[in-house]
């Protein structure tokens, strides 16, 4: 076959996922909703949990900014995500996991996290806080620690002491130096250069993926996938 044919049929691919599996993302959203709903005890920045199981989760697996895996690996899976969106933290429980241990300790894949603020002002204080962190190797440690503390949407809870509390819990090296990156205009505008790149791609929910590699034509963007196997197919098929 091709090399055009061979994409043609990868498109054809695509598409019959995106349909196929349609129907389990609305379901599988849903329930994401309710779990999320569920966790009215996060947000305090007193009682930040879950950082051993963090470091254990991400052990050994590289990290550059945002970029989680190794910077070589082929294939490329991008989450565009609001912190606060309950769905995501569903997301980041349950259905990434399984892709992390499968896909990106493997080599692989990398999965690259891209801020989309859809919720409100407190959705960017919390995008630059994990964009800070990256910039110190501790960029996935934030975001997992993060929805594993998350409250509820829009209430107030993402404050200056919440922030630092969850760069701590991190490990994050230089509180002083992450303080002084969140707030910079270097790192809001990158806040608002990747929202404005997931709007581009036709994104208007969270979390919603893309994933670029050798088969792919470019960047090819999945909506919001059913489960953590159509996540690792659309990786398959991008190798």
């Amino acid at each position: 076959m091709s090399a055009e044919g061979e994409r043609a049929e990868r498109r054809e691919r695509l598409i019959k996922l995106g349909s196929a599996t349609a129907f389990l993302a609305i379901v599988v959203v849903a329930v994401l909703i309710v779990i999320g709903q569920s966790q009215s005890d996060g947000g305090d920045a007193g009682s930040v949990d879950g950082a051993a199981e963090v470091r254990r989760e991400l052990d050994g697996i590289p990290q550059r900014g945002l970029v989680l895996g190794d910077p070589k690996a082929d294939v490329r899976l991008i989450e565009f995500g609001d912190l606060q969106c309950p769905v995501c933290k569903g997301y980041a429980e349950e259905v990434v996991p399984p892709v992390i241990e499968s896909k990106v300790r493997s080599g692989e894949a990398k999965l690259d996290f891209r801020n989309f603020t859809i919720i409100d002002e407190e959705s960017t204080d919390a995008a630059a806080a994990a964009i800070a962190a990256g910039e110190q190797g501790r960029g996935w440690d934030f975001l997992e620690l993060f929805y594993r503390n998350q409250g509820i949407e829009a209430t107030g809870y993402v404050t200056d002491e919440f922030l630092t509390a969850v760069a701590e819990a991190a490990g994050v090296p230089d509180v002083e130096r992450w303080n002084a990156a969140r707030v910079s205009d270097r790192v809001i505008d990158r806040v608002g250069a990747e929202t404005a790149e997931a709007q581009r791609l036709g994104f208007t929910g969270t979390p919603s993926f893309a994933v670029e590699g050798p088969a792919t034509d470019g960047l090819e963007t999945l909506g919001t996938p059913g489960s953590t196997g159509d996540l690792e197919a659309a990786v398959e098929g991008a190798r």
